[in-house]
C-alpha cells in the first residue's frame, strides 16, 4: 500500500462526526454541529464549524441516503445546531497546511457534491433549503447557495460573505461567485462589493441584493423555515409510501495495484504510470419490472454498478496521483446492458429507477471533470452498448478493435436511447451531442443505427471511435498511444482536456469547473495565496499578508 493513508469515500450515519439526520414525513433535517477534533487529517482543528473533506464526504453520504433510503422526503433542511454559526466554510488552516493537489481535488468534490444537490432539485424533485441560523462565510456560503431557497436569520448579526478575497487572497473555490451571477442573478457591483467585504451582508439588505430569499426575526425563524419547506415539498412528485432501499456498504477488496468490486475493477500499473478500468456487464438475468427491481434493491445492476464506479472514480482521483492515464474497458454482453436500459426507459418516471438514473448521470459526468487522460479500449469481450457506451464516449480518445478474418469474435458497440439526453454532461448535453457538437445530421445518423450492434468500421464511419486498428496493429498502435501520452507534461494535459472535453455549450456547471481548473488552479499556485507570506499561510498568525502587486 502506499506510504499515505488513503482517503475512503465510504461512511454511514452510525459513523458521522459533523452531521445528524432526522425526517419528518416530507421533511427531513440536515444539521450541521462539526467535531473540532474531527479533521480527517492532523494538524488543524474545525473551529466555528469550518470542514474539511470529511465533512463533505458524510454530506455526500447523508444526501445520497435521503435520496435512496428515505423516498417519502420532498424537502431537506441545511441547517446548524450551533449558536448564530451557520457555517464558516473551507478551514483555512486545513488549506494552508494542504498541498496544491489536495485544495484542487478538495474543491472538485466539494464542488460535486453542492451540484449534487441543484442535479436532484431539477430531475428528483428533491428540495433544499439553507436554514442560515447564524454566521455563514465562505464555502458556508457556498452550500446554502447550492439550496433552492436561502433564509436567513434576522437577529442584526447574521450575514453571509464571501470573504476569500479580502482575507486569503484565493477565489470562492466551490461555484461562489458563478452562482451569485448565473443563478441568484446579483448585480455584478453589488457582488463586486459582496466578495471584497470581508463583513459581509445581514438582514434585508441581503434580500434586497438577493443574496438570500427570506428574512426573519429569530421568533419566527423556525416557522417560516417550516412554511417554505412545507410549499416546496407540495412541487414534487416524491411518493410518500416509496419503499425504502437501505444502501449497505459497497464490497471491494484491495491490493498495492487492484481495486475489485463485483461489477468494476481496477489495474495499476505503476511503471506505466496508467490504470485500467473495466467496468462488467451483468451476468444474471435482470428485473424488467418495479417489483423485481424493487426486489434487487441496492443488488440492482445499474445501482450496484453506479456505486461502485462512483467509489472507484473516487479512489483514484484522490489516491492515486500520479496514474495520469485510465484506459477504459467493459466486459460482458452488451445486449444485457440494453436490456436493462430498456427497463430504466420503460420505468423512469419511478422514483427508484429515477434515483438511479440520477447516480449514473452524475458519476459518468466525475469522468468528464476528472484530470486524467481517458482512453477507452473497445476490445475482444467489451460491451459499450446503450449507457455503458457513456464511458467510450467520455473518453479522450477512443479504439475499436477490427477483426475481418473473424467477424464473430469482433467487439460490437450500440447505442440505445439512454444516450440521447438522460445522461447528460455538466453542460447539459447528451456525450453524442458534444462529440458532433449538435450537428442534427450526424447525430440522426447515429441514433438511426438502433437497435443494430455496430463493428469497428460501421464505428469508425459514423465517427463514434478514433480508430480501427486490426488484430495485426492493435498492440503496437495502443501501446505506443498510451506511452506517447504518459510522456507529456500532466499539468499541459489536464487543460487540453478541460477545454476539448467542454466545447461550445456551457452551463452554470461547466462554469464552476472551468473556472476551478483554471483561476482558482492557477492562485492556488501564486505566492500571494501560498507564499511564506502569502494570505492563507499568515491567516490567524496575526502577521499582514505581503502581496507582490505586480497584475499579471
Amino acid at each position: 500500500m502506499n506510504a499515505v493513508p488513503q482517503i475512503n469515500y465510504q461512511i454511514a450515519p452510525d459513523r458521522y462526526q459533523h452531521w445528524s439526520l432526522t425526517c419528518d414525513g416530507p421533511i427531513a433535517t440536515l444539521t450541521m454541529n462539526i467535531n473540532e477534533d474531527g479533521g480527517l487529517k492532523e494538524g488543524y482543528k474545525l473551529k466555528l464549524n469550518s470542514y474539511d473533506l470529511g465533512v463533505d464526504i458524510e454530506l455526500h453520504d447523508a444526501v445520497q441516503r435521503i435520496r435512496f433510503e428515505h423516498p417519502e422526503v420532498r424537502t431537506v433542511v441545511i441547517t446548524s445546531s450551533r449558536d448564530r454559526i451557520f457555517c464558516s466554510g473551507a478551514n483555512i488552516f486545513m488549506l494552508g497546511k494542504s498541498t496544491h493537489s489536495w485544495k484542487v481535488n478538495f474543491c472538485k468534490f466539494t464542488n460535486e457534491t453542492r451540484n449534487g444537490l441543484e442535479d436532484s432539485s431539477s430531475h428528483s424533485g428533491l428540495k433544499f433549503i439553507a436554514a442560515v441560523n447564524g454566521s455563514c462565510a465562505g464555502g458556508g456560503y457556498e452550500l446554502a447557495a447550492a439550496c433552492d431557497e436561502i433564509i436567513l436569520v434576522d437577529d442584526r448579526s447574521s450575514a453571509v460573505s464571501l470573504p476569500e478575497v479580502p482575507l486569503l487572497g484565493v477565489l470562492p473555490g466551490t461555484g461562489g461567485l458563478t452562482r451569485l451571477t448565473d443563478k441568484r442573478k446579483v448585480r455584478h457591483d453589488r457582488a463586486d462589493i459582496f466578495c471584497t467585504t470581508s463583513e459581509g451582508v445581514r438582514g434585508q439588505r441581503a434580500k434586497d441584493w438577493k443574496l438570500v430569499d427570506e428574512v426573519a426575526k429569530p421568533q419566527q425563524f423556525q416557522q417560516v423555515v417550516h412554511e417554505h419547506a412545507l410549499a416546496l415539498a407540495a412541487t414534487s412528485d416524491r411518493p410518500a409510501d416509496g419503499k425504502g432501499v437501505k444502501l449497505t456498504p459497497i464490497e471491494r477488496t484491495q491490493t498495492d495495484t487492484t481495486l475489485d468490486y463485483e461489477f468494476v475493477a481496477i489495474v495499476i500499473d505503476r511503471a506505466a504510470r496508467n490504470a485500467t478500468l473495466t467496468v462488467k456487464a451483468p451476468s444474471a438475468p435482470q428485473p424488467a419490472d418495479i417489483a423485481g427491481i424493487e426486489a434487487a434493491g441496492v443488488r440492482w445492476w445499474p445501482l450496484q454498478m453506479a456505486r461502485e464506479l462512483d467509489d472507484a472514480i473516487l479512489h483514484m482521483r484522490t489516491n492515486e496521483l500520479e496514474i495520469g492515464t485510465w484506459i477504459l474497458k467493459t466486459k460482458g454482453n452488451p445486449q444485457a446492458v440494453l436490456d436493462v436500459d430498456a427497463t430504466l426507459l420503460a420505468h423512469q418516471s419511478h422514483w427508484l429507477v429515477r434515483e438511479t438514473i440520477g447516480l449514473m448521470r452524475r458519476t459518468f459526468a466525475r469522468l468528464d471533470v476528472s484530470s486524467r487522460s481517458l482512453f477507452a479500449l473497445i476490445d475482444e469481450g467489451s460491451c459499450f452498448a446503450g449507457s455503458l457506451l457513456e464511458i467510450a464516449l467520455a473518453a479522450d480518445r477512443s479504439y475499436m478493435l477490427a477483426l475481418p478474418d473473424a467477424p464473430q469474435r469482433a467487439p460490437r458497440i450500440a447505442v440505445s436511447p439512454m444516450n440521447f439526453g438522460m445522461l447528460p454532461m455538466v453542460s447539459a448535453q447528451s456525450r453524442i451531442a458534444r462529440r458532433f457538437y449538435e450537428d442534427e445530421q450526424e447525430v440522426a445518423a447515429v441514433r438511426d443505427t438502433m437497435p443494430q450492434l455496430l463493428d469497428a468500421g460501421e464505428a469508425l464511419a459514423l465517427g463514434l471511435v478514433t480508430a480501427d486498428p486490426d488484430d495485426l496493429d492493435w498492440a503496437d498502435e495502443t501501446r505506443l498511444a498510451l506511452e506517447e501520452r504518459a510522456s507529456m507534461s500532466p499539468d499541459a494535459l489536464t487543460g487540453l482536456e478541460s477545454n476539448l472535453r467542454f466545447n461550445g455549450k456551457e452551463t452554470m456547471e461547466t462554469r464552476i469547473f472551468g473556472r476551478l481548473t483554471a483561476w482558482q488552479n492557477w492562485i492556488f499556485i501564486r505566492p500571494n495565496a501560498v507564499g511564506e507570506l502569502g494570505a492563507l499561510k499568515v491567516y490567524g498568525s496575526g502577521n499582514k499578508a505581503q502581496f507582490d502587486m505586480n497584475r499579471v
